[in-house]
């Protein structure tokens, strides 16, 4: 039987975020965030795999995913486990509702960001990416978020340019968590990271791709932060950018 591009592509994302001995590297780097007792928030679930190493933290953690196919994954993953909790929704600025742009045959870059759509229609290897359809969603906020779920130790966010959005609907300073960045749109980056700045004592360091290891060798500021993804090469695509009100904990391991 032949499947469906949306759910081969679920497939490999599951393969891919769920491989044999990713999950100690994950536990290890988020370990450092999240421990016994702690709540983590899962902005932009996708299959699930942060949730999951939250939870083999010994975190609670909420799922927060809007795409209908993989929230009813979700659930299916998660329907034992009291200790996670759903929710299907955009997360912004504000409340209210907005447009998420569908890439049936890749539903890892689905987004609520038209000017990524925009910058990905002209840039190497992204041309083949098409956002065929689109769902209008209810938003929610991250202050929303914590109102409802408790005051979290970690935020992961990877919401496909909607980072800097997401994180104004923040006001006050979490301890500790991190963003998806694309060298497709470094301004993101920047403007989530001056929200950032603007919220607390943060200090930075950095993921490349799926390494799961820090790239730099201590924490550096916002500004040096800044210059550093401002230096990467194109190809070097994505990642993820660390903060935490406690810089000890983004020194590298030795």
């Amino acid at each position: 039987m032949r499947l469906a591009p949306g759910a081969a592509a679920i497939g490999q994302s599951l393969r891919t975020y769920y491989a044999p001995g990713r999950a100690a590297r994950l536990d290890r780097l988020l370990g450092r965030f999240l421990g016994p007792g702690g709540l983590g928030l899962d902005i932009g679930a996708h299959v699930g795999d942060r949730a999951a190493s939250f939870r083999r933290l010994g975190a609670r953690a909420v799922a927060v995913e809007p795409q209908p196919r993989l929230c009813r994954l979700l659930r299916l993953l998660f329907r034992r486990d009291p200790g996670v909790r759903l929710e299907a929704a955009l997360v912004g600025a504000a409340g209210g509702e907005a447009a998420l742009h569908l890439n049936s045959a890749n539903p890892t870059v689905a987004t609520a960001s038209a000017d990524f759509v925009l910058a990905a229609a002209g840039a190497e290897g992204w041309r083949e990416q098409r956002w065929d359809a689109t769902l209008t969603l209810p938003v929610t906020t991250l202050d929303a978020l914590v109102a409802r779920h408790g005051r979290p130790d970690f935020i992961k966010i990877d919401v496909e340019g909607f980072e800097a959005e997401a994180l104004a609907g923040l006001t006050w300073p979490v301890p500790a968590l991190s963003f998806e960045f694309t060298t497709l749109q470094r301004a993101v980056a920047r403007q989530a990271l001056a929200r950032l700045a603007g919220l607390g004592a943060y200090r930075f360091n950095a993921s490349l791709g799926e390494s799961l290891s820090l790239a730099l060798p201590g924490p550096v500021s916002a500004v040096a932060m800044a210059g550093w993804l401002d230096s990467l090469p194109d190809a070097a695509n994505s990642g993820d950018v660390y903060a935490s009100l406690e810089p000890d904990r983004l020194a590298c391991d030795r």
